[in-house]
């Protein structure tokens, strides 16, 4: 790796733990994100923009290719914006669960026990419309391609669930497919491909979750040592 004065600039901020430190601290976050859920049931409770914001901010540090960051947050607060955004959601959503999407992957779904309504999406106070940006660059107004679009916008989705669920927040993944019509509501350019919708706030205190979810495969499943 080259590297000089000119183009780089030493490591700052980075904390040298001590390996019993590492451990617990390791372990109590995982302890704190084993309780997150996917929730479908939220209350209206209102939630300060300055939370979104810096769960956002958390998002846009993630990694990308490039560093050109290659993503775009569209916070949807505004409860016409999200009416509409339901509204286009479940006209997708009753073609998927009508045939669209194939036996298997309805039989896959069955014990989530979903369906084409989606209240939730205008109970939830934040609809956060994440789009993948084909073209951008890491200044404004620059016109490059982006790299590792999806690697990169998907990582940075990962923190921004993380960044929620850290700050006291429930969240639900959507997506809808297409998602075309996000483009037109969020007024964003054609160059941007919606990635997800992630639903935010608060549980409602009958919030329920299916028990299928709370099956997480064990460490020897999903990971090897060599």
């Amino acid at each position: 790796m080259k590297t000089s004065p000119e183009t780089h600039v030493p490591l700052t901020g980075y904390a040298d733990v001590p390996e019993d430190q590492m451990l617990a601290r390791a372990l109590a976050f995982h302890d704190r994100m084993a309780r997150r859920r996917s929730v479908r049931q939220f209350s209206d409770k209102p939630v300060p923009r300055e939370i979104i914001e810096a769960c956002v901010r958390t998002a846009g540090s993630a990694p990308s290719g490039a560093n050109h960051q290659p993503w775009y947050f569209a916070c949807v607060g505004s409860a016409d914006k999200k009416r509409e955004i339901r509204e286009a959601a479940e006209v997708e959503e009753r073609e998927f669960y009508a045939g669209r999407a194939g036996e298997e992957w309805l039989d896959a779904l069955a014990p989530i026990g979903t369906d084409a309504d989606k209240p939730y999406m205008e109970t939830a106070p934040w609809l956060i419309c994440i789009f993948a940006q084909r073209r951008g660059g890491l200044r404004e107004g620059e016109d490059r391609k982006n790299y590792y679009i999806h690697e990169s916008v998907g990582i940075a989705t990962g923190l921004l669930i993380a960044a929620c669920h850290e700050a006291g927040l429930a969240t639900l993944v959507h997506t809808p497919n297409p998602m075309k019509f996000l483009n037109g509501i969020c007024g964003r350019p054609e160059t941007e491909k919606p990635f997800l919708i992630l639903v935010a706030g608060h549980p409602a205190k009958e919030a329920m979750v299916p028990k299928h979810a709370l099956i997480k495969k064990p460490l020897d499943e999903i990971a090897g040592f060599l």
